[in-house]
């Protein structure tokens, strides 16, 4: 197999004379090295004969991929709606192998969609495929997998779990001879001809101008200062924006004897490491700026060969660097996943790009961590909750439906009108002194078409027959919500798929509640099958994030909310199966309306403590769904 990178020479390039497979990839959230498509590489390496160090727009290929960007010289991925950066590389492979060939090798998710190996992995499955192997045991590459090619079936060899795999043809990797082109500058467009008129481009572009203004002002500062600044003969050079040289260099000459070299990544500082998405030719990254001063020779740079075929993480010293950042160098959050901060994320990496092609400094953070979890607790700490019996509620199947007849839940909760207001009925929006608009449509003995029922609580009045039709639309467990004021007849429940509700006593405090102890919810609801009353019975739903831990206050109001929250699982209304509104994944267990706390020891993310008007507010969300206190008094 040939290995990303092999038979290249001292810069990472493939010889002059041999012809390699190129293929792009970026870093996920567990460290693996995802591949592009094949497409996408093709059109990636189409940007890089044009401008070396210029931007890929990956909507134009893939509109799924609309909300990204590449830029080649920092190696970055950029999600322009939130602010993410991840580092992407280059990797060359031989012609023969898989994706010189076009073959893809794919394996069964819980959805029943197709995901692709790893390139790596995809290479020597392929290779052992051809060799006419019976089996492959992926241990060797980290994983506990074994694929066995005559039932096509990937087992987990811990698990002991199956899941299929496939193997089809798709169009061939880019292959290329040599060397890239050297590196133009920046930024796209500006030597080309006619520039690009994307958006992209365009925001780039426009900002051009602007830099050389800032650089040129700050030259005549400095240069302008008189006899002190000439009397140390200090010079500023402007920083070559994402170049692989020095990018903000100071040379201040003296009769000194000292030479100090400062590089970024370098150091024995024993201070805490802290990784920063940044490629070694990215952005002038403040924090590790010497303090300069007329008793010796200092240099700053970011050691500087083009990382076209590098990963963009490294490591850089921050403990003892934090006390020399420049007054009045703005940090910005950059890789800001929780969208925390006083700037939105997106905002801060494109001004971080920005201040950088000026040539100005500007300190990149990252966004602190919530704290989603609490200390480990023994088993033995686990105590119940006061007031509350058991520790644990189960959802069975034999318990999740109760049939009722339609007729009779509409005549439970109304009374008949003889006359009729001459109002509409807000179902059929026919006037209720007409026949029903469902009539022909839907039919039921004993239910004529222009019978007008009122509702015993709110009083609003409805034909009975779009009444029926409303209940047949719905759950059909014996309750009934009046579509305009939403007042619940019944006990409402909803269509949660079985799971187990576990709840006790941690001995830790919440923020704000510093005098109790906490109540930890543990929700665990597996993957299956989707029923009759969900949006596509017969089919596979996913239940991600599973088990789900929430958290109150252990104190009167919060173990009163607990009992509505048992009260409301009991009742599955709990959770739903729809669309997951932060992947946008479909036919996945959701939350179904009634907020949680799942953050700890923090607040960053919205979901978490100190929020003194939560326990009123999930009180409110719970009544809405016919769980209120005086459930709790019968």
């Amino acid at each position: 197999m040939a290995r990303p990178g092999s038979g290249l020479n001292g810069l990472g390039y493939p010889p002059q004379n041999l012809a390699r497979v190129v293929v792009w990839e970026w870093l996920n959230e567990h460290g693996r090295w995802r591949p592009y498509s094949a497409a996408v590489c093709h059109h990636i390496e189409n940007v890089l004969k044009g401008d070396a160090r210029g931007t890929v727009v990956l909507g134009q290929v893939d509109a799924q991929l609309s909300p990204y960007i590449i830029d080649l010289q920092s190696m970055h991925q950029f999600r322009q709606d939130t602010g993410t950066m991840r580092p992407v590389q280059r990797n060359f492979y031989e012609p023969s192998s898989a994706p010189g060939k076009g073959v893809v090798w794919e394996w069964e998710n819980d959805n029943g969609s197709w995901t692709p190996y790893d390139m790596e992995i995809c290479v020597t499955i392929q290779n052992a495929y051809e060799k006419q192997h019976p089996w492959l045991d992926l241990t060797s590459l980290g994983f506990c997998y074994l694929i066995d090619f005559n039932s096509m079936a990937q087992t987990n060899r811990q698990s002991q779990r199956k899941r299929r795999l496939r193997r089809r043809m798709d169009l061939a990797y880019p292959l290329i001879m040599g060397s890239i082109p050297k590196s133009q500058s920046w930024p796209v467009g500006a030597s080309s001809g006619q520039p690009c008129s994307c958006q992209q481009c365009i925001l780039v572009n426009s900002t051009r101008a602007a830099s050389n203004a800032i650089l040129a002002s700050q030259r005549r500062k400095l240069y302008g200062q008189g006899g002190n600044a000439g009397a140390t003969g200090t010079t500023v050079r402007q920083s070559n924006t994402f170049a692989g040289t020095s990018l903000w260099s100071s040379t201040t000459n003296s009769s000194g004897t000292n030479d100090n070299n400062i590089s970024v990544g370098g150091g024995q500082a024993k201070a805490e490491q802290v990784q920063v998405p940044l490629s070694k030719a990215n952005f002038p990254c403040s924090p590790v700026m010497p303090s300069l001063s007329s008793h010796g020779h200092h240099a700053l740079t970011i050691n500087g060969q083009n990382n076209l075929n590098r990963p963009g993480t490294q490591r850089i010293s921050m403990g003892t660097a934090r006390g020399s950042i420049p007054p009045g160098v703005p940090a910005l959050p950059v890789k800001n996943l929780t969208g925390s901060g006083p700037v939105h994320p997106a905002l801060a990496g494109m001004t971080g790009i920005l201040m950088c092609a000026a040539g100005l400094p500007v300190c990149l953070t990252r966004a602190p961590k919530p704290i989603l979890h609490p200390p480990p607790i023994n088993k033995s700490d686990l105590k119940p909750v006061p007031g509350i019996n058991g520790m644990r509620r189960k959802t069975k199947k034999k318990h999740l439906r109760r049939g009722k007849n339609p007729e009779d839940v509409v005549r439970r909760y109304t009374d008949k009108i003889k006359v009729a207001p001459d109002e509409d009925c807000t179902i059929c929006m026919e006037r209720l002194s007409m026949a029903s608009g469902y009539e022909g449509v839907l039919q039921h003995r004993g239910i004529k078409p222009e019978l007008v029922g009122k509702l015993g609580k709110c009083g609003h009045m409805y034909h009975l027959l779009c009444l029926v039709a409303m209940y047949n639309n719905g759950n059909k467990d014996g309750s009934l919500q009046c579509p305009t004021c939403k007042t619940i007849y019944g006990e409402k429940t909803g269509t949660q798929p079985p799971g187990k509700m576990e709840y006790h006593v941690i001995p830790h405090c919440l923020p704000g509640y510093p005098d109790s102890k906490t109540i930890r919810i543990v929700y665990d609801i597996p993957a299956g099958i989707q029923t009759n009353e969900h949006p596509n019975p017969g089919k596979k739903f996913s239940a991600r994030g599973f088990p789900r831990h929430c958290y109150l206050p252990d104190n009167d109001k919060g173990r009163k909310v607990l009992k509505l929250l048992i009260m409301a699982w009991d009742r599955r209304l709990i959770f739903t199966i729809g669309t997951s509104s932060t992947t946008g994944e479909s036919d996945t267990v959701v939350w179904n309306e009634i907020h949680h706390k799942t953050e700890f020891g923090s607040n960053l993310t919205g979901h978490g403590y100190p929020d003194p008007n939560y326990l009123d507010n999930v009180l409110t969300e719970l009544a809405a769904q016919g769980v209120g206190e005086d459930n709790l008094k019968e």
